[in-house]
């Protein structure tokens, strides 16, 4: 067990477990659109996934305070280097890989122009300064909806992108968006030194607590309302995001676990659609 426990952290810090929901995202779509996918994708993706969060950690790691940051944000300082070839590397092989899979089509040329979104994106809110409070963490969890999405979408029968297919995509977006305000509310004095955009710097923590509550029920009212409303068959999909809510709700509100294992234990809760593998 103590070998398992000491990776914990470098799983964490390296974004693997990030990587490994967004994955398990793509299987919740693929299979709620009837889309077979290869592994080659669900590699793309990871790949994908992995040079997005990295870069930002990179980026956030090289903040001159005067305060300690945060563990991860040192192991990148720390390794800046090394991960800098890393990602460099991943960014060539994802490019390449994207080529071979997907080969010259529109799925490509659409795909390019996501992560040219998505790289906009993040630029205007580094350097919109304090007026990117709160858009950082909403654009975040559209665009990491939209990526893990992005295929089954583009590959899925007509007949399958109806209002239920946007039910489900805006409930996920929401989730999302909700594990980011959380994150942002343990981090807001961190990143209010460190002069990070953040949620938390838009309104008092009190405030944005209870925006986290209003949220949480909010989603947990409306999974049951896809539970109750739709056919047979998206019952398993409509669960497994209640339970999402659910856990993400009981786990930033139990007051005997300390930050870290908070952070864990929800970016572990992404985790939850690999279980439709089973069926």
């Amino acid at each position: 067990m103590k070998p398992i426990k000491a990776l914990l952290p470098f799983i964490s810090w390296l974004s693997i477990d990030v990587v490994l929901g967004a994955m398990a995202g793509m299987l919740f779509f693929s299979q709620l659109l009837h889309v077979q996918l290869g592994w080659e994708i669900y590699a793309l993706l990871g790949l994908c996934v992995w040079v997005i969060y990295t870069a930002d950690h990179l980026l956030d790691s090289r903040k001159k305070v005067q305060i300690d940051l945060s563990p991860r944000h040192q192991f990148h300082a720390r390794n800046q280097k090394t991960l800098l070839f890393s990602l460099a590397l991943a960014t060539l092989l994802g490019l390449l890989g994207a080529i071979w899979v997907l080969g010259w089509t529109r799925e490509l040329l659409w795909s390019l122009v996501l992560a040219g979104a998505i790289g906009g994106s993040m630029t205007l809110i580094r350097l919109g300064g304090n007026a990117g409070n709160g858009l950082k963490e909403l654009s975040t969890a559209v665009f990491y909806v939209l990526g893990i999405a992005w295929i089954p979408l583009l590959r899925a029968e007509a007949l399958d992108r109806d209002w239920r297919l946007g039910a489900f995509l805006l409930v996920f977006t929401l989730l999302a968006f909700l594990n980011l305000l959380m994150l942002s509310w343990m981090d807001r004095k961190k990143d209010e030194i460190a002069g990070f955009p953040s949620a938390a710097q838009l309104i008092q923590p009190t405030q944005l607590l209870d925006w986290i509550r209003r949220l949480a029920l909010l989603l947990i009212i409306a999974s049951l309302a896809l539970f109750i409303a739709l056919p047979s068959f998206f019952r398993m999909y409509s669960c497994i995001l209640l339970i999402m809510v659910i856990l993400h709700f009981l786990i930033f509100f139990n007051k005997n676990l300390n930050e870290n294992q908070i952070r864990t234990r929800m970016e572990a809760v992404f985790l939850l659609p690999w279980i439709l593998l089973i069926f």
